[in-house]
């Protein structure tokens, strides 16, 4: 099972347009050339108003097989690999499809930009960048074309899904909190409303028991339903009972801990079940809401930031991705030898950060891309050192330092809470999606690929 997630996860990520950068030889482009003589187009599958030919799932199909071997991952039996493969391009075409019908579409210039980029990342220009893909035998109009689709499917999930995801004050506080583990302060800001009876700080005990005899008749009007402001209004004995005993929002920090405490486990709207005893008196208490903090108080979430250096590898003509894993593989064994880590980054690494021994300071999170952060993440603060790690500038040998608690503004901790939620949303929302447009598409397999449809 663990072989065949894998194998989906690299299926997923090389999507169209990645999948036609794996070949990293003339003899592999040769031995895809030859493959496509000799295979005999019929059509594979019926997409809606489309058809996949058995040509388009023989080119994918080996280009995917190629990266899989130059990623050293296991590469699942022919006929499984195969149904996965046209499986994933029968997803593509129905999205191609449907935002035919959005009228979505790329235009020149945009796709141009894409192969900019892409050319500078690999730290050539625009017609290297070309001769060097072309030499792979890849016809540079597929490898547009290609980019094209891309970009596309790129515009298609932000109008059907990204768009649409929205995230709530409430989902914010909740992320923040959860972050922080159990047995963490609140971070939440409190909307609270009370009904207040006050005790003198020399009250008796007939006192005492004159006004929990009075708060408890109200909590039970309170818990039974009964308007909580007008109760207020009517029995409060503190200054704010002409409005409802409405406190607003609230930092806990300003809070008595046992109401704090007494809320915790509350759903907004609803009374605490007990009467409190505060330093005033007797109280009944309500929660209203609860948002994210939104001061810099002692309550405001911190940040973890790390301390982390590198070595960057980039994959271009004078280094292949296998190279680039095994320089790395054999850099990391002298640093764990006592090596300086340093000294092989201002010597090896192709980053900026170079001259400064690979060094990036203190990163927050949401600073680097993703498997470069969750790479970073998983290793300790003891000088450890990671495996090689791709992202799309290369590979890259990581060193975490060490962490802190950074205190960040609020609106850096709402932001990046909002990020990470709103990211997670859409990321179930897009599948969610995929699965209803797949549901709704009519699609039929033939040849071996509807045999392989039948004994699923």
């Amino acid at each position: 099972m663990a072989n065949v997630n894998m194998f989906r996860s690299t299926l997923i990520a090389a999507g169209v347009f990645a999948a036609a950068l794996i070949l990293s030889t003339p003899a592999g482009a040769q031995a895809l050339s030859n493959q496509n003589a000799q295979v005999a187009d019929s059509i594979v599958a019926v997409v809606n108003d489309g058809v996949i030919t058995r040509r388009e799932l023989e080119n994918r199909t080996h280009l995917i097989m190629q990266r899989l071997q130059q990623q050293n991952a296991p590469v699942p039996p022919a006929e499984q690999m195969q149904k996965q493969v046209l499986d994933q391009m029968v997803l593509e075409r129905i999205q191609l499809q449907r935002a035919k019908e959005d009228g979505i579409t790329v235009d020149d210039a945009t796709v141009n930009g894409r192969l900019q980029r892409l050319a500078q990342q690999n730290q050539m220009t625009l017609d290297v960048y070309r001769s060097r893909i072309e030499a792979q035998g890849v016809p540079w109009d597929t490898f547009v074309r290609d980019a094209r689709t891309e970009l596309t499917l790129s515009k298609l999930r932000e109008k059907e899904v990204d768009s649409k995801v929205t995230v709530s004050d409430g989902e914010v506080a909740n992320y923040i909190a959860s972050q922080r583990g159990p047995g963490a302060r609140n971070t939440s800001d409190l909307h609270l409303q009370h009904i207040m009876f006050k005790l003198p700080a020399d009250a008796t005990d007939a006192q005492v028991q004159d006004a929990q005899a009075k708060a408890d008749a109200v909590l039970k009007q309170a818990t039974s339903g009964t308007d909580f402001t007008k109760l207020a209004k009517d029995y409060s004995q503190d200054t704010d009972a002409s409005k409802g005993g409405d406190l607003g929002y609230r930092a806990p920090s300003t809070l008595q801990a046992s109401i704090v405490t007494a809320v915790s486990t509350l759903r907004p709207g609803q009374v605490v079940p007990t009467l409190l005893r505060t330093s005033g008196g007797f109280e009944v208490v309500k929660l209203v809401d609860r948002r994210a903090n939104q001061g810099t108080t002692a309550d405001a979430p911190k940040l973890v930031q790390t301390h982390v250096r590198h070595i960057l590898l980039r994959v271009t003509d004078g280094m292949s991705e296998a190279a680039a894993r095994q320089k790395l593989l054999d850099i990391k064994q002298q640093v764990l030898a006592g090596s300086d880590f340093a000294n092989f980054a201002r010597t090896y690494s192709q980053d900026g950060s170079a001259s400064q021994g690979g060094d990036l300071g203190w990163i927050s999170p949401g600073e680097t891309v993703p498997e470069f952060e969750r790479a970073m993440n998983g290793l300790a603060n003891d000088g450890t050192v990671s495996d090689s790690v791709r992202s799309e500038y290369g590979y890259h040998l990581i060193q975490v330092l060490g962490r802190r608690d950074a205190e960040g503004s609020a609106s850096q901790q709402l932001d990046i809470a909002r990020q990470a939620i709103g990211q997670r949303k859409a990321e179930q929302s897009y599948s969610d999606w995929l699965s209803e447009l797949r549901d709704t598409a009519y699609v039929k397999y033939q040849g071996i690929a509807a045999q392989q449809e039948a004994s699923k």
